[in-house]
């Protein structure tokens, strides 16, 4: 199951509260990359929010997931305080 698809709108933050995603990158030759995995605790889309960019990447469930969103305007209410550690946390990623 798709989550959310490289390129849309970065509107939502996800944790992850079950089961086991992907994150998928498409390259300029239309090759397909894995650039990260996410399990129980983890968390994605924070990027988009940060940067107000599109998706990076795509996620998509591996097995049977179960995921929290949080829209823009409750992500920075509640973790707002945290952005710079989001940034510092963003440097692990794949460009």
């Amino acid at each position: 199951q798709k989550i959310l698809k490289q390129g849309d709108p970065g509107d939502t933050f996800y944790l992850v509260e079950e089961g086991e995603l992907v994150a998928t990158k498409k390259r300029e030759s239309g090759q397909e990359e894995e650039v990260l995995s996410y399990k129980r605790g983890d968390y994605f889309g924070e990027l988009a929010l940060l940067k107000n960019e599109p998706r990076a990447a795509s996620v998509e469930a591996k097995t049977e997931a179960r995921v929290c969103k949080i829209d823009r305007k409750s992500f920075k209410n509640i973790l707002g305080q945290l952005e710079a550690q989001f940034k510092e946390a963003a440097l692990k990623y794949k460009p």
